[in-house]
């Protein structure tokens, strides 16, 4: 099994296309559900969208969830309260920039690395630094 990653944006096509980004690097291995944008197609976050996300990969050994802005931290918080009591404890929420934070857990996800590692990887691009 291998732990998964969940995607957390106010636009869909912003997150299909990082997700697109991250298939070269995990070639399959790491499942990564997209839970962005509003059912109407619209910007914005959906707690039952990540609630879907998260009861999608319940099976596996966990996911790590990434998110682009703050107000995706509410609609994270209210979806993981609408999740069962086991569903909340295969997910961790990662402080993490969106892209970079991606990039490190499917890597390292990749590698069989376990949730709290996935998690420590993505969290360890917050320190990235782009320019010297």
């Amino acid at each position: 099994m291998s732990v998964g990653v969940i995607l957390v944006s106010h636009s869909r096509r912003m997150a299909e296309g990082l997700a697109e980004m991250l298939e070269p690097l995990h070639r399959g291995t790491v499942p990564v559900r997209v839970a962005a944008g509003t059912a109407d197609g619209g910007l914005g976050t959906d707690a039952l969208s990540i609630q879907s996300a998260i009861y999608s990969l319940a099976a596996i050994d966990g996911a790590v969830i990434l998110m682009d802005l703050g107000s995706a931290m509410l609609a994270t918080e209210a979806a993981l309260e609408l999740v069962s009591e086991r569903a909340r404890e295969t997910v961790v929420v990662a402080d993490a920039p969106l892209v970079e934070g991606a990039v490190a857990a499917v890597v390292e996800a990749s590698v069989g690395a376990n949730l709290q590692g996935v998690r420590l990887a993505a969290e360890s691009a917050r320190g990235l630094v782009k320019l010297s």
